[in-house]
């Protein structure tokens, strides 16, 4: 192959009826875009869903993705456009890798996020080996991140549409992984621009609302789906403020988290309202107190996944922009490493609501570049 030959596209040195790409369908919009975009750009495309759990119960329920209707959908997308598509059934490992993991994480007390769990466990590890073994060059998804090439190679940064960037979703994607893998959304301006991509290419889910947060639950009822999956999970205790005095009882740790304010039957202080600060699934309590007792500027994070340019441990500290929940903005923050994986991460201006199961995104605070992250492992210090 000629070492001149112009890069395409996808930045890979082939033209593109030569380069493979496999598109992970959710059977949405955004993943049917992508797909029909690189078809008529003539690459070499190969659709690829999973179906990742129960698809008789998802049929009842708008908005989900990665079964029932949504494999339809992405079929017909296929079908429509020219190019294979297939399905894969990911339901063990998606139970045991994402939903067990959820069950158990509420059970501690903590708050998941198993919409990054999927991505890292599922759809960029066994459906990324999936897609290399389907001899692809690369792996296209429809998030709203967008990769580019650094002075050191492949980069993260969030999508160009602040309102739909996915990063903190996607802070566990490690560099080998950023190699193989290609956001064609990430610059666009707006979901607006991606509907009228779909309207262009004539595509049957042009006008699809948008999929929910967590596909597997079909009702929006976390705590049903837990007690299912636990029996007897859901064992009643005592509301305690934070002396300990017993000011009610409760139904269940896993029907609370950390901030929630209403639901919890008791009433306030005089004018001011309770919170939930702390759960305690050993004793089965739920912790109360008021508003300011949320607050807190020192948050422990491990399991981190770093995508800077030096080893993370390298130095003492970094100072960093850090998302501790998806719908927060980044705030001013120095990372502190303990470890190549665990750190203590120092907010300037105490965040209120920080909770175990969390991610902890790391950005840099001048650009749009993602540093990676970790998972807080621990609530706000005592």
């Amino acid at each position: 192959m000629p070492q001149d030959l112009e890069l395409n596209s996808l930045g890979l040195p082939k033209a593109p009826a030569d380069t493979r790409v496999v598109v992970a369908m959710s059977g949405g919009v955004d993943s049917s875009v992508v797909a029909a975009m690189l078809k008529e750009e003539g690459y070499d495309v190969v659709g690829v869903t999973l179906q990742l759990y129960d698809h008789g119960a998802a049929l009842a329920k708008k908005g989900a993705c990665c079964a029932g209707q949504d494999i339809h959908d992405a079929r017909r997308v296929a079908e429509a456009m020219g190019f294979p598509h297939y399905v894969l059934d990911y339901e063990n490992t998606f139970r045991e890798a994402v939903i067990e993991e959820f069950a158990d994480a509420y059970l501690a007390g903590a708050t998941p996020v198993p919409c990054i769990r999927c991505n890292e466990r599922v759809k960029f590890k066994d459906l990324l080996e999936t897609a290399r073994d389907l001899d692809a060059d690369c792996m296209a998804t429809g998030h709203y991140i967008q990769r580019k090439i650094g002075a050191r190679g492949p980069e993260l940064h969030s999508a160009a549409d602040a309102g739909r960037d996915q990063s903190y979703f996607l802070f566990s994607t490690t560099a080998e992984q950023l190699e193989f893998l290609r956001f064609p959304l990430g610059h666009l301006p707006s979901k607006d621009e991606t509907r009228k991509l779909a309207a262009k290419y004539g595509l049957v889910v042009a006008d699809k609302p948008d999929s929910q947060d967590i596909c597997f639950v079909p009702s929006g009822n976390y705590a049903s789906v837990i007690e299912k999956l636990r029996p007897g999970a859901a064992e009643p205790g005592e509301i305690v403020d934070l002396s300990g005095k017993v000011l009610g009882t409760h139904r269940g740790v896993i029907h609370y988290t950390i901030g929630q304010r209403r639901g919890l039957g008791i009433g306030g202080l005089g004018d001011s309202p309770l919170y939930v600060v702390k759960l305690d699934p050993d004793t089965r309590q739920v912790i109360v107190g008021p508003k300011e007792a949320l607050s807190t500027a020192i948050v422990p994070v491990r399991e981190i996944n770093w995508l800077g340019d030096a080893p993370f441990d390298s130095q003492p500290e970094w100072h960093v922009a850090v998302r501790i929940r998806s719908t927060r903005a980044p705030r001013a923050a120095v990372v502190r490493p303990l470890s190549a994986t665990e750190a203590e991460v120092e907010l300037m201006e105490p965040e209120e609501g920080v909770s175990p199961g969390q991610a902890c995104v790391f950005y840099d605070p001048q650009g749009s570049r993602i540093f990676g992250g970790g998972w807080i492992w621990k609530g706000h210090a005592a």
